[in-house]
């Protein structure tokens, strides 16, 4: 099995765990999960997701066995999700300087265990659970777990869990989030339909900190469905619909094939991606659950705090229709 379809001439991962163990790879150990046709690929960095698919037909972006993930493909995000400006929030009045992590627009990005390899906390055919701590450090002074379970359900489908555990004396302020690329196999990026059931945008400047809000009406409705074409577009929406709990929004191919991010009632926005710079492919599209936008630190929006000994769980997952 070749994870990097269409992508790179990288040699092709491992088709078993016990293998992944003997070799090296960029983002650590490879856990596969296989249930009747799915497969997915969890790695040991980030606790990412390296690949997703069903019946042979890749459903997510992927990459080599001696690259890290391009764009964030796949990673999990805490305990902050997007952006903090400038690394700058403030704490009961004083001022808390994370690290730039993002020099180009001098922003703190992806919170603090995108380079932080997680450890095997429980493993089963079907499922896997990683786990990584954020310990106190200049602009987060807190001591935090991050837990990430990945299961495939009895249809095939994959279930992403998300869990922030406090183990501080203080409330500790968090966003978590996700970051996969969809995708319906071979099928031109530009021929999908992208659609997100959403009634507000946050509208970013120019270093994409969102300063306001606004409908979700015009190039950003995707209600109906929006052919990707020549949509290039990086944009947090909220006001999501919701049915039975779950918010789903949906990449569609021509012959009807199509491939679903769910999440639910606990991520009450979504970023959606659409960048002509992904490796290898003309178009990649994004689709993040998140429980807050881009500088939730200082907006408040979607912050949650986390009182000592407290957890939190985020749910999101990945559905197709083939």
């Amino acid at each position: 099995m070749q994870y990097g379809i269409a992508m790179s001439a990288s040699p092709s991962p491992a088709d078993s765990t016990h293998q992944s163990e003997s070799r090296r790879f960029a983002t650590g150990r490879q856990f596969e999960l296989r249930r009747g046709d799915a497969l997915a690929v969890v790695t040991e960095l980030a606790a990412g997701l390296r690949l997703y698919s069903r019946g042979g037909v890749q459903l997510t972006e992927s990459y080599g066995d001696d690259e890290i993930s391009p764009g964030a493909t796949g990673i999990t995000l805490a305990p902050w999700a997007n952006r903090v400006e400038d690394g700058i929030w403030y704490l009961e009045g004083k001022k808390q300087q994370l690290d730039i992590t993002e020099a180009s627009r001098n922003n703190a990005s992806h919170g603090l265990l995108r380079n932080t390899g997680y450890v095997l906390v429980d493993e089963s055919e079907f499922s896997v659970t990683l786990e990584a701590t954020v310990f106190p450090q200049h602009g987060y002074p807190f001591l935090v777990r991050h837990l990430v379970r990945y299961e495939l359900d009895q249809s095939g489908d994959l279930r992403v869990s998300q869990t922030l555990i406090n183990d501080s004396q203080s409330t500790a302020p968090f966003v978590l989030g996700a970051h996969p690329y969809l995708r319906v196999g071979d099928v031109a990026p530009e021929d999908l339909v992208l659609t997100v059931h959403a009634g507000t945008r946050l509208v970013a400047d120019e270093r994409l900190i969102p300063r306001s809000t606004a409908p979700a009406d015009g190039q950003y409705d995707f209600s109906g469905g929006s052919v990707v074409g020549s949509l290039l577009v990086d944009v947090a929406l909220t006001d999501l619909t919701y049915d039975g709990g779950i918010a789903r929004h949906t990449l569609t191919a021509p012959d009807g094939r199509s491939v679903s991010l769910e999440q639910d009632e606990s991520c009450r926005y979504v970023h959606v991606f659409v960048t002509d710079t992904f490796p290898g492919r003309s178009k990649a599209v994004a689709i993040e659950p998140m429980t807050g936008p881009a500088n939730a630190f200082n907006s408040g929006d979607g912050l949650r705090w986390l009182a000592p000994g407290e957890a939190f769980t985020m749910r999101w997952g990945i559905a197709a229709s083939l």
